[in-house]
Parts: C-alpha cells; structure tokens; sequence
C-alpha cells in the first residue's frame, strides 16, 4: 500500500551575508560579553591603581564628601582617565558597562533595518531615544 507523503515545507537557505533573526542574537551576544568584559577590566584596572597609590590617611565616612568635578562629567573622567587617575579610570568602566545595553539596542536596530524589519526597527528606535533621553537630558 502506497501512503501519501507530506513534504515539510523547508525554509530557503540563506545567503552567507544575509541577516536572519539568528546571526542578529550572535552578534548581540557578543557585543555585550565584550561589553561586560571590557568594562570588568577597565575597573579592575583603576582599582589596582586605587589600591597601589592609596597610602594616605584612613578616610573619615563621618562627613559627606561629594566626589569631585572632574568625575562627574564625561570630559573630566576622560581627561583623568588619559592622566591614569584611578577614580576616573572606576568611572570610565562604569561608563562603559552602562554604554553596553545601550549599544545593544542601537545594534538591534541595525540588524531590523537589514531584515526589513519596520515593526521591530520602530520599537527599537523608540526604546533608544527613550534610554537616550534618560541618559542625557532628564534632570
């Protein structure tokens, strides 16, 4: 007896440069394990600097003391982190793993655009002006 077979539709493969939903979730993994890394080592880095240079009286926690100028804005910590101040150095790695997330949408957005994807690409446009308005311009 003769059974009728049905065929399971199988998906066109896809060409080596093109974006599928896969090679974007590659990507986007690695850029933020090199994210986390790079950040963890620039940390790391300034606090063994903190450590090595730290021989000056023990800190008095009884009083408030507001960090200084220079870390607070991001041309402060870059001048201090070139000059290897090692709080400016803690700063720019936390800089970096706060900018991780960020570029994780921005890479997403690209990888939408490349899929054609309108839909994820506007949601994802949005979700960055959002974390850019966050980041930069609310008080």
């Amino acid at each position: 007896m003769n059974w009728p077979t049905e065929r399971v539709p199988q998906r066109p493969p896809t060409a080596p440069g093109q974006w599928t939903d896969q090679r974007i979730e590659t990507w986007v993994g690695i850029m933020l394990r090199t994210g986390v890394l790079l950040a963890a080592v620039i940390v790391l880095f300034g606090g063994v600097l903190y450590l090595a240079h730290s021989h000056g009286p023990r800190p008095d926690y009884s009083h408030f003391n507001a960090e200084p100028a220079s870390l607070i804005t991001f041309s402060g910590i870059m001048h201090g982190a070139a000059a290897l101040d090692p709080e400016s150095i803690i700063m720019l790695g936390l800089l970096v793993l706060i900018a991780t997330p960020v570029a994780r949408v921005g890479m997403c957005i690209v990888g939408f655009l490349m899929e054609r994807d309108r839909l994820y690409t506007w949601v994802s446009t949005i979700v960055l002006i959002i974390l850019l308005y966050s980041l930069f311009l609310h008080k």
